[in-house]
């Protein structure tokens, strides 16, 4: 009679039944696979400890995700731990491929939650981990404590801020809602993003400002050519500096009074003024 066991179920089974290792047979394993890379002992070493994969992956089933993702993953953490562990150590494996098991599980999480990337920080991992933990060991006191006492006491706890507690709190608070949704409040096909509003500017005029940009940068360049070397120092350092100099500063440097740089200043912007007509006859508004 055909099992109407489901695959998954029969995997979990089948790794819960299978025969523990000793620490002898378990470094014999790890040495063939490490230097003769034997695939069969490598198969009985992670066939083993299926079930450690299958321990830490029931840990992380509240956030969502498929049981069998998170299995999948922590295989792949299992895989990862065999490659690099060193038998010679005094270790045992599972003690070594828990890390690995764990942090293939935890990255996995992070990638998949939410279609917005989270902190990779070890701190922005400990805060998404253990906030739902936290808060609430700290609510079986015997009085409620206010949302900001919560998160000062958090944030204390994992080593972040309590803004970085408060931001959290609110990701793990609510599911991620699309753009493309249709807006309940509205009527017909709209969707949540027909109701955004940016300030920015709109694209063609965002584009048509820097080609006009670039034609008046060009124009002042070629007008620029007219002057003098005394006024096109002066010009530059009065008129086209984010902070100008004074009169007073540039006739010091140039060893005459700033009556006279004024006077120079005056008679640059008016050749100016002339070649840029010269090019084109509105583009005097540019001086």
């Amino acid at each position: 009679m055909q099992s109407t066991m489901s695959p998954r179920r029969r995997f979990v089974r089948a790794a819960m039944n299978a025969p523990y290792l000793d620490k002898d047979e378990e470094q014999l394993l790890a040495q063939r696979w490490r230097n003769d890379r034997d695939e069969a002992a490598l198969h009985r070493l992670t066939h083993a400890h299926m079930r450690l994969v299958i321990a830490i992956a029931a840990r992380f089933r509240h956030f969502g995700l498929a049981m069998s993702d998170l299995i999948q993953e922590g295989h792949v953490g299992l895989l990862e731990a065999a490659a690099r562990f060193e038998p010679d150590r005094d270790v045992r494996f599972s003690t070594y491929a828990t890390w690995w098991i764990r942090a293939s599980i935890q990255d996995y999480i992070l990638r998949n939650w939410s279609i917005v990337r989270g902190g990779t920080s070890s701190t922005q991992k400990a805060l998404f981990f253990n906030l739902r933990r936290l808060r609430a060991k700290l609510g079986q006191g015997p009085s409620p404590l206010s949302e900001q006492e919560l998160h000062r006491r958090i944030a204390e706890a994992i080593g972040v801020s309590e803004s970085d507690v408060a931001m959290m709190d609110a990701r793990l608070s609510a599911p991620d809602t699309s753009l493309n949704a249709p807006a309940i409040e509205s009527e017909g096909s709209a969707e949540r993003q027909d109701f955004l509003v940016s300030d920015a500017p709109l694209q063609d005029e965002t584009v048509g400002e820097a080609i006009d940009g670039e034609k008046r940068r060009r124009r002042l360049r070629a007008a620029l050519e007219v002057l003098t070397e005394r006024e096109l120092r002066i010009v530059r350092e009065r008129r086209l500096r984010e902070e100008g100099a004074t009169l007073e500063a540039l006739g010091l440097a140039l060893g005459i009074s700033k009556e006279r740089v004024r006077q120079i200043e005056s008679r640059a912007l008016e050749k100016l003024r002339a070649a840029l007509i010269d090019q084109e006859p509105d583009a005097g508004a540019l001086i």
